[in-house]
């Protein structure tokens, strides 16, 4: 099998065209060039120099063989920087899946600071649904996810509990009830709700709330993002019960925020499949998302 200190000996002499320089750019002596020159004249089984006094002239096949030479230790320095930049977390490639909510907020920040040490590792970042996430973390077709536990199961992942959230209240400005102080459900009975789609996890939460108390609501709009919800509050369409992490898209002077009562939380949570340990790059950006959530903490946005 032909080596790599072969291949280089022969590139350096056929460009250089003399031992001593061909000796000097490997940091080899002379003796030891003409060794790897011999080896590898031997293993590709056809001559490679004339040899004229002390002096080797290659012959047309060499100039041929050279082509070739040069064009695998290209391969081969490519693939040396490669696994460089792999070990030092500077190329790669993630998938990450998560709900929509964190998509729009503390995930771009997270993302942001990733890009600024991690400038060639490319990040796929997804919006879906806990279905949807519980799924391709099944499959592993993705390397993490962000998603809410509520009472999903989260079947062939590992979990990471990273904070607890506690629903809010939101009501357009102005409101009559939008008083300092929690809003307890009874309160808002009449009021038109702007909603998740059927088949959220907080939906499905707040429907079976709803039931325990006979609380039968006015569902005004239904919407497949909070971003879209709070967007509809803010336009005075209703009123909603939302993430708490939502009060990060919430205009103070459009929207009034509130406790609600009963309390309905559940937890914010990393999933990583099962069998399939997060990469050094996938643990990086894990530990910029857990910085994240401290933040949010400190703001008191989550507990």
């Amino acid at each position: 099998m032909i080596k790599i200190r072969e291949m280089e000996a022969f590139d350096a002499y056929m460009r250089l065209g003399a031992m001593k320089s061909a000796a000097e750019e490997n940091d080899l002596s002379q003796p030891a060039i003409s060794r790897l020159l011999t080896s590898l004249e031997e293993k590709v089984g056809f001559a490679l120099f004339f040899r004229k006094r002390n002096n080797l002239v290659p012959t047309p096949e060499a100039f041929q063989l050279h082509q070739t030479v040069i064009r695998s230790l290209t391969s081969f320095r490519a693939l040396s920087e490669e696994a460089r930049a792999i070990a030092n977390n500077q190329r790669g490639h993630l998938v990450i899946a998560a709900q929509p909510i964190f998509c729009d907020t503390f995930l771009i920040s997270a993302l942001k600071t990733f890009r600024k040490t991690h400038p060639r590792v490319s990040v796929r970042l997804l919006d879906v649904g806990m279905s949807e996430m519980l799924r391709m973390i099944s499959e592993r077709s993705c390397d993490m996810a962000i998603g809410i536990t509520l009472d999903a199961d989260p079947y062939g992942a590992h979990v990471t509990r990273l904070a607890t959230c506690e629903a809010r209240c939101l009501l357009p400005k102005g409101h009559p009830l939008s008083t300092p102080g929690g809003i307890p459900l009874p309160r808002i009975r009449d009021e038109p709700f702007i909603d998740l789609s059927t088949g959220s996890p907080l939906r499905m939460r707040i429907d079976y709330l709803m039931q325990t108390i006979e609380f039968e609501r006015n569902i005004a709009a239904e919407c497949r993002t909070l971003h879209n919800v709070v967007g509809l509050v803010e336009a005075g369409l209703g009123v909603a019960i939302v993430d708490p992490v939502a009060r990060l898209l919430c205009n103070p002077d459009t929207i009034s925020d509130h406790q609600l009562l009963p309390t309905i939380s559940w937890d914010i949570a990393q999933f990583v499949p099962k069998e399939r340990v997060l990469s050094r790059i996938g643990q990086a950006f894990s530990d910029i998302v857990a910085i994240e959530i401290e933040k949010l903490k400190a703001d008191g946005i989550i507990l």
